[in-house]
């Protein structure tokens, strides 16, 4: 899935993409590791890979869209993967 880099902050090596619908969806260093990057700058096209994230309590802002294609609110998903989208 491709998404636009929001923030990045190098201290924690996290931050936070955005999916095209304009969802913010955070990632942690694992993620970013994962990708092999060793800097990313706002507004970056990324690609991400995502896993269903174990959901606890209440789940709000669900609707259609969201679900295994990974698209929609971004409730529910955990970024696994950031590494800059090439074509």
């Amino acid at each position: 899935m491709q998404a636009t880099a929001y923030t990045y902050d190098p201290v924690s090596r996290s931050g936070q993409v955005l999916l095209d619908d304009g969802t913010p969806v955070p990632f942690d260093a694992a993620a970013f590791d994962a990708g092999g990057l060793r800097l990313l700058r706002p507004g970056q096209r990324v690609r991400i890979e995502t896993e269903t994230a174990a959901v606890t309590g209440t789940e709000t802002g669900s609707g259609p869209g969201d679900g295994a294609r990974g698209e929609g609110s971004g409730a529910g998903l955990r970024i696994t993967l950031v590494t800059l989208q090439t074509f």
